[in-house]
């Protein structure tokens, strides 16, 4: 049962991984075209699946391989940074979206 549970996490980070390329591809096809993409979703919809994606995929695979300590640790911490990135973005995609504030 636990390894069905791993492996549908790592088909959920394909999934998504895939979602976020379709996405990119889609809007890099609509600017050739000459439409102008909303800058405000671009984030939320090409980036955000993609990075989420990639973590998903990066936290399942070392133990699926069965990796060694020191190789589960250096994946742990890029898994980690790229969180914080992500986090990171989305809360400037937030700040961007509402703009500024008065506080008069």
């Amino acid at each position: 049962m636990l390894r069905f549970m791993d492996l549908s996490v790592l088909a959920m980070g394909c999934a998504l991984l895939l979602l976020g390329l379709g996405s990119r591809w889609m809007e890099r096809t609509k600017g050739r075209k000459g439409a102008n993409p909303d800058q405000g979703t671009r984030f939320f919809r090409a980036w955000l699946p993609l990075l989420i994606g990639l973590g998903m995929i990066s936290a399942e695979m070392p133990r699926l391989l069965v990796a060694s300590h020191p190789v589960v640790v250096i994946v742990d911490t890029l898994n980690l940074v790229l969180a914080v990135t992500v986090l990171v973005l989305v809360v400037r995609a937030i700040g961007r979206r509402q703009g500024p504030t008065n506080l008069n």
